[in-house]
């Protein structure tokens, strides 16, 4: 496999509805399409509804090519089947800025409208959850923050929900040693040319895999983002230095990566400037924390190389400043405050490289522990859930909505459960051996992340 490819993820309202013919299996399901002032939405009904909707919150799609056409209802295709046979109705938003942080911008706004929608023109739901993953899984939180009385219940898969200013400050953290180490030439914020920039990024990573050198300082440069070593889903973490480090590697130039160029220039524009900052920062400090502190010290040991050094060389390079307008920004459309009315249920890949677990960790701070409960899977990747363990997961905040009293979610139980269900939703997308869906056990675990390293 080739590793080093790029992987794909005040006016009046003006309303439209369309009725979409269903399919044979969704013959009792009515479907609404149409149109929210010009933002497309999809509403699914089953004849049998419970009074439930789930609202659900897409992803930030990649800048770098065209937003799906279809508009998500759910994260696993296996989940929506199974809400809708189970008597829920189902509700999302392709939102008016699908792609980047507009995601999480506009959505704030069009979720609401799409709600007041469904409420006006199919019935007021008993129950609403807000859902959904990656920066829809941030989205929807913000959204029952925001919107205190409306929602019952938050499931949050795979979500930036620590705060994306801290996420931010991570990346310029890794890029900055990548450029200070490594290829002086790159630009880390204000980037003039995001392409080239992405471009040139890329080749100076797989450059410097290429040796024991440059894998120190590549390992160097995931640790202070606290990114793992383990890019693929199902199989476990590689034991050699240089496999741990290509691995880390794959999220430095793709997932991650998207901060090298127009992911970072997306969020400049749109808060005003540059929001992420490394002013006092201590490099040899924010390492210490770092859960990926031993990989560093093993690849220093067998290049050679002087760790001490180059940590002062981090220490004594030119700071970067932050803009407090584009602070103020991204506070304002990425820090949840942990003031939620309703439970939050979380889920999360223990081996997650876009948004490693710490940033769970910090969600959880500010969180009223009654009110939250988080559940990992063992796997390496984003977003990498099998159907049956986002049904488990929605099961156990159902059962906190209804009882007042979460259940149990011990792992063991947790695994019984999800294999229990049909063979179907027992798959899991991979990039390994070729991107897709392939089958896989469930794999809820026992984890604890490693300290926030950048607020």
């Amino acid at each position: 496999m080739n590793r080093f490819r790029l992987l794909l993820h005040t006016v009046p309202l003006v309303m439209v509805a369309t009725m979409a013919p269903a399919s044979p299996a969704e013959a009792e399901t009515t479907v609404r399409t149409g149109g929210i002032d010009g933002v497309p939405y999809r509403v699914e009904v089953p004849s049998h509804w419970n009074g439930t909707l789930l609202l659900w919150s897409h992803g930030a799609y990649s800048l770098e090519a065209p937003a799906p056409s279809d508009i998500e209802l759910t994260n696993h295709p296996a989940t929506r089947q199974w809400l809708l046979d189970h008597g829920y109705a189902l509700a999302a938003s392709k939102f008016r800025s699908p792609r980047g942080w507009g995601a999480v911008e506009s959505g704030l706004k069009d979720q609401i409208d799409l709600l007041d929608w469904f409420t006006a023109n199919i019935g007021k739901p008993k129950r609403t959850i807000s859902a959904g993953a990656s920066a829809g899984g941030l989205t929807a939180v913000l959204l029952a923050e925001r919107n205190p009385g409306r929602f019952a219940g938050v499931a949050s898969l795979c979500g930036v929900v620590g705060g994306t200013t801290g996420h931010f400050n991570s990346a310029l953290d890794a890029n900055f040693a990548v450029k200070t180490l490594l290829a002086p030439s790159l630009d880390v914020v204000n980037i003039k040319d995001p392409q080239t920039n992405t471009a040139n990024a890329r080749r100076a990573l797989g450059a410097a895999l290429a040796s024991p050198t440059g894998r120190a300082r590549l390992a160097l440069a995931a640790a202070l983002a606290d990114i793992p070593a383990r890019y693929t889903a199902r199989a476990p973490a590689p034991d050699t230095v240089a496999s741990q480090v290509e691995q880390q590697t794959y999220y430095a130039a793709y997932d991650r990566g998207a901060f090298w160029g127009l992911n970072r220039t997306d969020i400049e524009q749109r808060a005003g400037g540059n929001p992420s900052w490394n002013t006092g920062v201590n490099y040899r400090k924010l390492l210490a924390r770092s859960t990926q502190k031993a990989l560093v010290a093993r690849a220093y040991s067998d290049a050679g190389l002087s760790l001490h050094k180059d940590l002062a060389r981090l220490n004594a390079a030119p700071r970067i400043r932050a803009n407090a307008q584009a602070v103020r920004y991204l506070n304002r459309y990425g820090t949840p405050t942990g003031r939620t009315t309703a439970p939050v249920i979380t889920l999360h890949s223990t081996g997650d490289g876009s948004v490693p677990t710490d940033n769970q960790r910090r969600y959880a701070t500010k969180m009223h522990r009654a009110d939250l409960k988080q559940l990992y899977v063992d796997r390496g990747y984003h977003c990498t859930f099998t159907a049956s363990e986002e049904m488990v997961t929605l099961q156990t905040l159902l059962t906190r909505m209804k009882t007042n009293h979460w259940p149990t979610t011990n792992p063991t139980p947790l695994n019984k459960a999800a294999a229990e269900l049909a063979p179907e939703t027992q798959t899991v997308f991979d990039t390994d051996p070729e991107p897709g869906l392939h089958p896989t056990a469930p794999s809820f675990t026992h984890h604890t992340p490693g300290p926030y390293l950048r607020p």
